[in-house]
């Protein structure tokens, strides 16, 4: 499956979880609002944070969300490279796999 179908397929399983748990969503929502607005590092920063702990955690579905929006927010294939380098520094064998994954998703989302 294509990497823009992962997102898609994604996107639709949640907003079909928000309708079933609607004040679970919002305050989820709430919260990730409130860590990506206040404190001091950027925005782009503290998604490639998630993007590291996505690869990590092995989330694709976790992944497919935050490499679109890191794009969005102009994040190069450098950057998101580094930040994968540093994800399988600190993970082993399996944060690489994921890792290969997510340059995947890069390549693809940003074409």
């Amino acid at each position: 499956m294509a990497w823009s179908e992962k997102l898609n397929d994604t996107r639709n399983q949640l907003r079909t979880l928000n309708k079933a748990v609607p004040e679970t969503a919002k305050a989820f929502g709430a919260l990730g609002k409130t860590v990506k607005e206040g404190g001091v590092l950027e925005f782009k920063t503290k998604e490639f944070v998630a993007l590291g702990i996505a690869v990590a955690t092995r989330c694709e579905a976790c992944i497919t969300l935050h490499i679109d929006t890191l794009i969005r927010a102009g994040a190069t294939r450098d950057e998101v490279s580094d930040v994968l380098a540093m994800t399988i520094q600190m993970g082993g064998g399996p944060s690489m796999m994921y890792a290969a994954k997510a340059l995947a998703c890069f390549d693809e989302l940003s074409a």
